[in-house]
C-alpha cells in the first residue's frame, strides 16, 4: 500500500468545523444559539447584487492583480483613510485570507503574533514553514502584542537561532473585538523599525467601529515603508461567500518586489479575482453615499448586539473587555472557576463543550485562538443573532432599537439563561 505523508495537515479550521457541527445539530432538530462563527449575518445590500449581475458576463480570465478600475477604487479607499495609494500598489484576491497566506509564503523569516489571535494566522505561518511566536496582548485591548513582551520574544527567538521578521496585527481585533489605541500602534511601529520587521496589518474590521468618532490609526500611516495592509468585503458588507479581498503594498522598490512576489504566488494558486467580483469591488471600494449609509447602519447594529452580550457575560460573573468594533466579545470566566469546576469545566475546551452540550450555546474556545488552554475564555460572535431569514435580518439592520425585536430579544434571553445556569 502506498504511504503518502501530508505536510502540515491539521484538520478543518476550528471555526469552520464548529459551524458545520452546529448545522448538523440543527438538522437533527437541536436548538442552538450560534455564537461560534464570525459571519456578518445580514442580507446583501441590493446595489451589490446589481453590480454582480452586471458583471456576470465577465467569464474570461482577468489580470492577476485585478483590473485597473477595481484597483483604482481600492486605491481611493485607502487614500481616503489617510494612506495615499496608487493602483499599482494594490492586489485583489478571492478574500483577504489568501493574501495573508501569500505574504507568509513569500517573505522569509518567522512570524510574530498576538496571543490570542484569529485562529487562521498560526496555521498559515506553519504551512509556510515558519516558526510562530505568540506574544500576550496588553491588558486593555487585543489585536497587538504587548510591546515590552514583544521585544523580549524577539531577543529570545534570535538567541535560539530563529529569525522573526513578520509581525501580524489585527486592527480592530478578532477575537476580542477591541481596537488598539494610537499610542500603542506607534510604539509597535517603532519596534518594527528597530528590529527590521514587516508589519502585516489586517484591517478587515476597520469599517465597523461602533463609534464613528473613535480615532483609528493604521500602521501604514506611521511606518508606510514596511506595512502591508489587507482588507476585504466579507465583514463590513456581509459578503463572506463572495470572497473579495485586497492588499495594499508599500510604495518603494522593496514594496514593489513584495507585491510582485505575491502576484506570482497568486498566478499559481488562484489566477485572478473572478470577473463578476471585480465589478462588485469597483463599486464597493468606491464607497458611494448609499453604501456609506448602509455601512453606518451595520456598524450601529453590530455595536448594539455586541454591547448586549458584553453586558450578559459581565452579569454572569465574567471579566470582559468592552468591544470597540466588529461583532465579537471575549469573556474570561476565571472569577467563576470554582463554580465551573463543580460542573466539570476546567479549561476553554470543556467550557466550549459544556455551553454547547448542556445549554445549546455555540462559542469558540480560546485555545483555538492560541490562548492558554487552561484559561476559561472563548470568543462569542454576536453577528449571528440578527435573524434566520433576510426579513428578520433586515428588520434588525433598520431598527432604531434592535434589542427589542422579538426574534433578537428571544435569543438574548436564551443566552442570558444559559450563562446564568452555567455559573449559577
Amino acid at each position: 500500500m502506498t504511504r503518502i505523508e501530508l505536510a502540515g495537515a491539521r484538520g478543518i479550521s476550528p471555526n469552520l468545523a464548529l459551524d458545520e457541527q452546529v448545522r448538523e445539530r440543527r438538522r437533527r432538530g437541536d436548538t442552538v444559539v450560534h455564537l461560534g462563527f464570525g459571519e456578518s449575518r445580514l442580507p446583501v445590500f441590493p446595489p451589490l447584487i446589481e453590480r454582480l449581475a452586471a458583471g456576470a458576463g465577465r467569464n474570461a480570465y482577468g489580470p492577476v492583480r485585478g483590473d485597473l478600475t477595481a484597483r483604482r477604487a481600492v486605491a481611493g479607499y485607502f487614500t481616503r483613510r489617510r494612506v495615499p495609494t496608487e493602483p499599482d500598489q494594490v492586489v485583489l484576491a478571492p478574500g483577504s485570507k489568501p493574501l495573508l497566506a501569500a505574504v507568509q509564503m513569500t517573505v522569509r523569516g518567522d512570524t510574530l503574533l498576538p496571543r490570542p489571535c484569529w485562529n487562521t494566522y498560526p496555521p498559515q505561518a506553519l504551512l509556510a514553514g515558519k516558526a510562530v511566536f505568540q506574544v500576550p496582548i496588553p491588558a486593555g485591548c487585543g489585536g497587538v502584542p504587548e510591546p515590552s513582551a514583544l521585544t523580549r520574544t524577539i531577543a529570545r527567538a534570535r538567541e535560539d537561532g530563529r529569525d522573526p521578521r513578520i509581525l501580524v496585527l489585527a486592527l480592530p481585533d478578532n477575537p476580542t473585538g477591541t481596537a488598539a489605541p494610537s499610542t500603542l500602534v506607534r510604539e509597535l511601529c517603532a519596534i518594527a523599525r528597530e528590529e527590521d520587521l514587516l508589519i502585516v496589518s489586517d484591517e478587515i474590521y476597520r469599517d465597523l467601529l461602533h463609534d464613528p468618532r473613535q480615532r483609528f490609526l493604521s500602521p501604514a500611516e506611521v511606518a508606510p515603508e514596511r506595512t502591508v495592509v489587507t482588507t476585504g468585503l466579507s465583514k463590513n458588507l456581509a459578503l463572506g461567500g463572495w470572497r473579495i479581498g485586497a492588499a495594499r503594498f508599500p510604495e518603494s522598490a522593496w514594496g514593489t518586489a513584495l507585491r510582485d512576489a505575491v502576484a506570482s504566488f497568486a498566478s499559481e494558486v488562484w489566477s485572478t479575482l473572478a470577473g463578476p467580483m471585480q465589478e462588485v469591488a469597483a463599486y464597493a471600494f468606491a464607497e458611494p453615499p448609499e453604501l456609506r449609509a448602509h455601512l453606518a447602519e451595520a456598524a450601529r447594529l453590530h455595536g448594539a448586539l455586541a454591547g448586549a452580550v458584553h453586558r450578559i457575560v459581565r452579569a454572569a460573573g465574567a471579566e470582559c473587555r468592552r468591544p470597540d468594533a466588529g461583532f465579537y466579545v471575549y469573556p474570561d470566566f476565571e472569577p467563576r472557576r470554582e463554580a465551573l469546576a463543580a460542573r466539570g469545566v476546567t479549561d476553554s475546551a470543556t467550557l466550549q463543550d459544556r455551553l454547547l452540550d448542556a445549554h445549546g450555546i455555540a462559542v469558540l474556545g480560546g485555545h483555538h485562538h492560541g490562548d492558554e488552554p487552561g484559561a476559561l475564555r472563548f470568543r462569542a460572535a454576536t453577528s449571528m443573532l440578527y435573524g434566520e431569514t433576510p426579513e428578520e435580518q433586515s428588520a434588525a439592520l433598520h431598527s432604531s432599537d434592535p434589542l427589542v425585536l422579538p426574534h433578537v430579544s428571544r435569543l438574548l434571553a436564551a443566552i442570558e439563561e444559559g450563562f446564568g445556569k452555567l455559573c449559577g
